[in-house]
């Protein structure tokens, strides 16, 4: 070595870098005590600890006392991992080969396993003294949420049964199965029953008892090879794969039933439940998991429509009609901007002089496209099903107070016009408040425009319609129980209902002249009606020898073809223009 170079080097030299490296490691050991949620751990040429920071101690439950002068391998390393983690720190130190950092399960004092992402640093490789500094970060909370996330993409966090997702794979493994067997599947739908009532009258939390209780029921009978899934809030999917004969699908089916029969328990007592089923069988009704559940809840839409407990096999002629309805609803969505909807009118004749008293507002639909219009009793329950009947009562109420108010100019003011509130539109709290507001925009009184409630409507009610009915009642509004005899029919409820007319049902009135029930059943109506001061209508009056009946009964008012069809607007006002027309005479 050259002198010079000799010379340079000075014992302040020697103490400025050995002040220096101290420094440097004062300055690492406070960036590694820094750090309270990233584990570090030392480790000698032997691997024996030489530094624990205390988030070392919370990651892996040693504390540093423990923890020092151990080796590695004796503390956190699995046993499968020994030999693997040796070779691998032999190899850095002797050939300088580095440990990758990647993602490991490390040992807690526990026994337990703990998600790391491990790094090395190895300080003075080359001397014969090296440290090697393990820094690992806890993945327990992301691998957590790594496994909530898994659980919730295919399970009901609820019920813990596999969701729709992870049934349809497993469906189509098992129909799979099946084709090489040449076996068949059966699939229930199920639909528990006005749940939302459940909930209502119980709480959220005894609902989910329940439906807890149900999947338990559910799933205590099935086979290994049954499936098994919460698909919505109240209803369920059940796959039976293997079975062929018909007989073995009733009797499945009346295994689920039977596990509906029992009661539930739930606070305060017990609960008895319904459920609507639909069936779908393979190979018959689809190929595809798909379409399978598809089809069974096509067929349990069309059980609902039987009433609680429905049971309905899937035909393809449902599958056809709903694609027909979905169709229909579209269109019916146009027909008001397309101006195809019309109010026709029908007179409500005084049994005694035959004078029109009322008009009851009837909703017509004729498609553009179309010559011929489409049948009421086939449109309005699609567009209640459908929800589609607040928009249709909306502009019903709003066409009939707007011609009703241009015939209260015309000097036409003696008729007053009815028009029908669905029970789907009573559910809409506002749907009175509307009416009312309605009236006020034509400049209307509350005499000019009644409303025509089916008993069933009134008894299911909410009080707050209640309440806003009795207060329409007192303004003067008329309101009419229409199809009085076909409902609940129970007649003490009368007495409760703010309403000022009965409309007796037209099958009564079909059949009172040959059937002695349903004439007791007209005249009891009438009489009742009178004795509670509601003003009484037959409906469907037909034949004079229909209204010679009910002018002996003394009725108040008749509506039928024997009198006037439903027209439309402009000749309503032709008919009351016309003087005769006053006196009414069968057309």
């Amino acid at each position: 070595m050259p002198r010079d170079r000799l010379r340079s080097t000075s014992p302040n030299d020697v103490e400025r870098v050995r002040r220096q490296y101290q420094e440097s490691e004062q300055r690492f050991r406070a960036l590694l005590e820094s750090l309270p949620k990233v584990a570090v751990q030392g480790y000698d040429r032997d691997r024996r600890v030489i530094y624990w920071n205390e988030a070392s101690t919370t990651l892996y439950g040693y504390t540093a006392d423990e923890a020092s002068g151990r080796l590695l391998e004796d503390l956190i390393i699995p046993d499968e991992m020994r030999e693997g983690m040796i070779e691998a720190h032999r190899a850095w130190v002797e050939e300088g080969k580095e440990i990758p950092a990647e993602e490991i399960e490390l040992e807690h004092h526990s026994g337990e396993r703990v998600p790391v992402f491990s790094h090395h640093v190895m300080l003075g490789e080359h001397t014969d003294s090296p440290l090697m500094f393990c820094v690992d970060v806890d993945l327990s909370d992301q691998k957590r949420a790594h496994r909530d996330l898994a659980f919730v993409t295919h399970f009901d966090t609820l019920t813990h049964l596999p969701n729709r997702n992870a049934f349809e794979t497993e469906l189509e493994g098992a129909l799979e199965s099946c084709l090489r067997r040449h076996a068949g599947l059966a699939l229930i739908y199920l639909d528990v029953d006005r749940f939302s009532e459940i909930n209502d009258a119980l709480g959220y939390e005894q609902g989910d008892r329940l439906l807890v209780e149900l999947a338990r029921r559910l799933g205590q009978e099935q086979r290994l090879t049954d499936l098994i899934s919460r698909v919505s809030t109240d209803e369920f999917v059940l796959a039976f794969p293997g079975v062929n004969q018909r007989e073995d699908v009733h009797r499945l089916i009346g295994k689920v039933q039977q596990a509906l029969r029992r009661p539930f328990a739930v606070a305060n007592g017990e609960r008895r439940i319904s459920a609507a089923l639909g069936v779908s069988l393979f190979p018959e009704n689809g190929l595809s998991a798909r379409e399978l559940i598809r089809n069974a809840d096509v067929a349990k839409n069309r059980a609902k429509l039987d009433g609680p407990g429905g049971l309905q096999f899937f035909q393809q002629h449902h599958h056809d009609e709903l694609i027909r309805e979905q169709r229909m609803v579209e269109q019916l969505e146009r027909a008001i901007e397309h101006r195809e909807l019309s109010l026709h009118y029908q007179p409500q004749v005084s049994v005694a002089s035959g004078r029109i008293e009322n008009l009851e507002a009837l909703l017509r639909w004729q498609p553009r496209d179309s010559s011929a219009f489409v049948s009421p009793g086939e449109f309005i329950p699609l567009a209640e099903r459908s929800g589609l009947i607040h928009r249709l009562g909306d502009w019903v109420m709003e066409e009939a107070c707007r011609q009703q108010a241009a015939w209260r100019r015309a000097g036409f003011t003696e008729s007053r016009v009815d028009i029908n509130l669905s029970g789907r539109q009573m559910l809409r709290s506002d749907t009175l408040a509307r009416f009312e507001a309605c009236l006020a925009r034509h400049g209307l009184t509350p005499r000019d425009v009644g409303i025509e409630l089916t008993e069933n409507v009134l008894i299911e009610a909410e009080p707050q319609v209640l309440e806003d009915l009795r207060r329409l009642y007192h303004r003067g509004v008329r309101i009419a129980i229409d199809d009085f005899g076909t409902g609940y029919s129970s007649l003490s409820y009368l007495k409760h209902f703010p309403v000022t007319a009965l409309k007796v049902d037209r099958t009564f009135m079909r059949d009172a002249a040959r059937q002695p029930e349903d004439r007791a059943i007209m005249e009891g109506a009438i009489f009742i009606g009178h004795r509670l001061g509601l003003e009484v209508v037959a409906e469907g009056v037909e034949s004079a020898e229909q209204l010679d009946l009910i002018r002996e009964m003394h009725c108040d008012l008749a509506q039928g073809y024997f009198f006037y069809h439903p027209m439309p607007a402009p000749d309503i006002q032709v008919l009351l223009s016309d003087t005769a027309g006053w006196s009414a005479s069968p057309s």
